[in-house]
């Protein structure tokens, strides 16, 4: 049975050996990347196949531009360290040539087996103004390969593509001329094989030109079969089985450490739920719509409208209809039990900044020797499979500065406003700076609270009395502006000696260790010098070390009017509660955010916040 794919999922393949294949109702180019783990073409040029040119190895060279393509691909004799192939249309150059792809029906990527058989079908739907578009992907997670149906178009044409994949612009902009080009072009010089190709028994005829590959050994004879003639075609292999899911391991993913490769492999996972359920809720999308369809043709003829005709027909739409969604959800079965199979192995191997409060791992904490490569603000989970919960990992130094909103929730359709949100607010901003004092070396953070109401007082207790925070301000509005001076003087110092390249120039006296600054109920005790000021640390602080943690309730800042709003969309926003409002780059699902909390019970807080307090009393 044919598959039909929509943007976004992704289907195991079976075989080692396959083919691509290209419809459309006008002649279009094809070619193919090969893509490493940093998600740049291996081998710069020499990892792009296109027509007319040798291509790299376990690819077939394209042919020239036309309205079929098969593009064989043999993904055991693929480079190791290609970890996926972008297989890519481009419109070719030519007086009669479309100048887009909107201006053309939509061509179809197909997935053939060895035999020619096909076994899924991807329409490239959207497109508009682009002129290269990567039709599918070929992808290798956990030792598997898959394939995926992407659709991801380049006005640029095919040098935007080939330079989002790492090729520098001006070998791209030559690339992209061979590959729009419409007589291809002869190669200047082939590539030097490592050994001679043996001699042929006989001259045989040649291959056509962008043909199937024959992969059997130009002077070896078959094999006799068993009672046949010594040179007898032999039958056609048997189909391989399917092949089973692969082990989930920890760490299976690129980077340099350990703690690199899981935060990959997390955002991996991240990525193939988004896909997962884009694909899933596209197909139900498209049986809905089809379903639509089938019943306004009924209804669009008087003389089906009514009678036993009618209700067949209705309840043939209905049956395929419930086809198509069984066999959507059938796949996001298959891909979220996958996904919880690797989230049973990678949560307990993640160290304590990427781990949650729950984990073991936490009773043997001991303070780190260096910052951690990400750190963890909890989790994100989508309706489709509420019990998959997948680490919202952030990298360390912050980019940006952290806002948990104290005022609203969100759904993603209504907002509410649930009583206490204040104080629990407080009491996720004094959880959220434990674990990055903890994560920390010992003395490498030094964390600054300005609460001029002091209603966060009880919150950041524990950190107070073990000493974890800087000494407290004045009072009200003075004790704002001078915390708020001094970091505002770091910066300009930190900014001066980064710029003329003279950091031993700082002052004796500066504390080099990073800087968060925690604002409890903003904005009060801010005048309108200290909101600027705040303006300018969120805005420069975090590229020299100083970092934002602001707990506040939009509404109270309301005065300001838009004054603010440029602080506000700087920040990234968290809850204290549950909350639907993370969109990822991707698809833009809605995800919901569950923050951080620790088990009912538990005392490995105040086991973290002691064995840190003594760390930092020992370093100085």
């Amino acid at each position: 049975m044919t598959a039909e794919l929509v943007r976004g999922q992704n289907q195991a393949l079976p075989w080692t050996r396959l083919e691509i294949g290209v419809e459309a109702d006008r002649a279009l180019a094809l070619g193919a990347v090969l893509v490493g783990e940093a998600g740049h073409a291996l081998d710069g040029a020499d990892g792009v196949a296109l027509p007319g040119a040798p291509p790299p190895p376990g690819l077939a060279a394209p042919g020239p531009p036309a309205r079929a393509h098969r593009l064989a691909v043999d993904l055991g004799a693929l480079p190791a360290a290609a970890t996926r192939v972008d297989l890519f249309l481009a419109l070719p150059d030519g007086p009669d040539a479309p100048a887009r792809f909107g201006a053309l029906a939509a061509p179809r990527a197909l997935l053939l087996g060895p035999g020619g058989e096909q076994a899924a079908g991807f329409a490239v739907t959207g497109l508009a103004e682009e002129t290269a578009v990567v039709a599918v992907e070929l992808y290798r997670r956990n030792g598997v390969w898959k394939i995926r149906a992407v659709g991801q178009g380049y006005q640029g044409g095919v040098p935007a593509l080939l330079t989002d994949r790492g090729i520098d612009p001006e070998t791209a902009l030559r690339l992209g001329g061979t590959a729009q080009a419409h007589t291809v072009p002869v190669p200047a010089a082939p590539r030097p094989d490592p050994e001679p190709p043996p001699t042929p028994a006989g001259p045989g005829p040649a291959a056509p030109f962008g043909g199937r590959v024959d992969y059997t050994h130009p002077g070896r004879r078959p094999a006799a079969p068993v009672g046949g003639h010594p040179y007898a075609t032999p039958p056609p292999a048997a189909p391989a089985p399917p092949a089973a899911p692969a082990v989930p391991v920890a760490g299976d993913a690129s980077g340099w450490s350990m703690e690199e490769r899981l935060h990959n492999q997390v955002w991996g996972m991240f990525e193939d739920l988004a896909r997962a359920v884009a694909a899933y809720r596209g197909a139900v999308e498209f049986a809905e719509d089809r379903r639509e369809r089938e019943l306004d043709a009924v209804l669009e003829d008087p003389r089906t409208r009514t009678g036993q005709g009618a209700a067949d027909a209705r309840a043939a739409a209905s049956e395929r209809y419930e086809t198509l969604v069984a066999r959507a959800q059938e796949a996001l079965d298959r891909d979220l039990a996958q996904l919880a199979a690797e989230s049973r192995v990678v949560e307990p191997a993640l160290p304590p900044a990427m781990a949650g409060w729950e984990s073991p791992v936490w009773h043997a904490y001991r303070p780190p020797e260096q910052p951690p490569f990400a750190v963890r603000l909890g989790d994100l989970r989508l309706p489709e499979a509420p019990e998959l919960r997948i680490p919202m990992l952030v990298r360390l130094p912050l980019e940006r500065g952290l806002w948990i909103d104290a005022g609203r929730l969100s759904d993603g359709e209504r907002e509410s406003r649930p009583a206490g949100l204040r104080a629990l607010a407080a009491g996720s901003a004094a959880l959220h700076t434990t674990r990055l004092l903890a994560v920390h070396p010992p003395g490498g953070l030094t964390v600054h609270l300005l609460d001029p109401a002091g209603s966060g007082a009880a919150a950041f207790a524990g950190l107070r009395s073990a000493g974890l925070l800087a000494p407290a301000p004045p009072a009200g509005t003075a004790g704002v502006a001078e915390v708020l001076e001094r970091l505002t003087r770091r910066v300009d110092l930190v900014q001066m000696a980064v710029r003329g390249g003279a950091r031993e120039a700082l002052p004796p006296g500066l504390d080099t260790a990073e800087q968060l600054l925690v604002v409890h109920d903003f904005p009060h005790g801010f005048d309108d010098r200290a909101v600027t000021r705040l303006r300018y640390l969120a805005d420069e602080g975090p590229a020299v070390g100083v970092h934002l943690l602001l707990v506040a309730d939009r509404d109270d800042a309301a005065a300001y009017g838009p004054l603010l709003d440029p602080l506000w969309r700087g920040l990234l926003r968290i809850t204290p509660l549950p909350d639907g409002h993370l969109a990822d780059p991707w698809v833009h699902h809605l995800w919901t955010f569950t923050p951080p909390c620790v088990p009912t019970g538990s005392a490995v807080l105040e086991t973290v916040v002691g064995a840190t307090a003594r760390a930092r009393r020992g370093s100085r």
